[in-house]
């Protein structure tokens, strides 16, 4: 078999795969589409496709030369059981399918990388035959990590089930942390091989900027910017908050900002309704359910009151929002670890849920939120760097990729069920210019 040359390799398009299993909330839908958008913008060759779960990603806008194939989706009940989100099958069928559509389409797409979001193996192990697929070929695996997991007396166990620490040792490339050291180690407390820890890198925070477009705005009825934005991400968990919140100002007339509540798709019906109703009687806080392009609404916002998830603690630093963080505490810690840290940095205030839910402690913090220190006060290098640093490491796994290509070491069997495969060097050079 011929080596491909130096030329061939620098002409070929570059090909990113990105999965995220999207049981609940917009958390790594959103980060996913975060990441996609700044490689297609900075590598004019790369084209992206994200393999996801979530049944709202059709909301959003994608730009040129980023695409999904959508699986069925999965929730999680609080048994910690799952169960199809949509369709009348068993959960088994539907998890079979879906471990076939990823595996397909990683076979057909053929990509550079693969970037695995959070889960190592993957819902239920499910991009295990997959990951063993591409390493074979000479893929770039990548494990990308948020910040913060969970308490490490949660981690551990969950990850001495799934077999994550194995996967890592013997499957991944890299393992690129979207987040600081000196904030929080995400995989504190498993013992990981020295071989493991030197795959980690820090990137720094994902930054975050207006969509590119005309934006949508929804029009508000009864107030203006500025405001306070209340935020609970996708809402399937953020009731409390936004309850906590109504009740302050039907019971504190006097609260001197007006409020915008962003209530989530996944927020139940009826507690929507419920919302709506009782803001439509307060003269200064609106409500809506939904909005693509939140960024805007956090632009014109002199305050947030969030719960604290990775994409909306992104989005208070990348914006200069002083903000006051309400986090859960189940089913992980991820939200009030991050919270407490941002707190003890100055990056942000916050308020403990517990339990009561005493609306003159959220009145008390709604006033002093716009008296707050702004996030820009506190020096921390690096912490904004995420997507240039991320944009590096792919460039450096697309040359190691090359450099493979042209000593001629990516030349496995690809397989396509019944042993007719052709090699990954065949295909490549045997692939029309794009």
């Amino acid at each position: 078999m011929r080596r491909v040359s130096d030329n061939e390799t620098k002409n070929k398009d570059v090909r990113v795969l990105i999965y995220s299993h999207d049981t609940f909330g917009l958390g790594h839908l959103r980060r996913c589409l975060t990441i996609a958008h700044s490689l297609v913008d900075q590598n004019k060759d790369m084209s992206v496709i994200i393999l996801t779960g979530s049944p709202i990603i059709g909301s959003f806008n994608f730009r040129a030369r980023v695409d999904f194939v959508r699986i069925p989706g999965v929730i999680k009940l609080r048994s910690g059981d799952y169960t199809p989100l949509s369709l009348l099958i068993d959960i088994d069928e539907t998890l079979a399918m879906r471990d076939s559509i990823i595996q397909h389409t990683a076979d057909i797409f053929d990509p550079d990388i693969f970037i695995v979001d959070k889960e190592p193996l993957g819902l239920r192990g499910e991009v295990h035959k997959t990951l063993k697929m591409l390493k074979e070929r000479g893929t770039h695996l990548a494990l990308g990590l948020r910040d913060i997991m969970d308490d490490p007396v949660h981690l551990i166990p969950e990850w001495e089930r799934k077999k994550a620490v194995p996967a890592l040792r013997d499957l991944y490339d890299s393992i690129w942390v979207y987040g600081l050291p000196q904030i929080c180690d995400p995989l504190e407390g498993i013992e990981l091989p020295k071989s493991v820890r030197r795959k980690m890198n820090y990137t720094g925070y994902l930054h975050r900027s207006l969509p590119q477009g005309t934006p949508v705005h929804w029009t508000l009825q009864k107030i203006e910017a500025p405001y306070l934005l209340v935020t609970t991400g996708g809402g399937g968990d953020g009731e409390e908050v936004i309850d906590w919140v109504l009740r302050a100002y039907e019971n504190d007339k006097a609260l001197p900002n007006p409020a915008l509540l962003v209530l989530g798709p996944f927020m139940h019906s009826d507690r929507q309704a419920e919302f709506i109703q009782r803001a439509n009687k307060l003269p200064n806080v609106e409500a809506i359910t939904f909005d693509a392009q939140i960024e805007h609404l956090m632009a014109h916002a002199i305050g947030i009151v969030a719960m604290g998830g990775y994409n909306t603690f992104c989005e208070i630093l990348s914006f200069d929002k002083r903000a006051v963080i309400v986090p859960r505490t189940q089913p992980r810690m991820e939200q009030y670890i991050r919270a407490k840290r941002a707190e003890e940095l100055g990056l942000s205030s916050m308020l403990t849920d517990d339990g009561v839910r005493d609306w003159k402690g959220m009145a008390t913090a709604l006033r002093q939120l716009p008296q707050q220190a702004l996030p820009s006060d506190v020096v921390v290098p690096g912490l904004m760097d995420g997507l240039e640093n991320l944009n590096r490491l792919v460039n450096h796994a697309v040359e190691k990729v090359r450099k493979a290509e042209r000593n001629g070491e990516r030349a496995e069997r690809t397989g396509n069920g019944n042993g007719n495969g052709r090699s990954r060097l065949t295909r490549l050079t045997a692939r029309k210019p794009r």
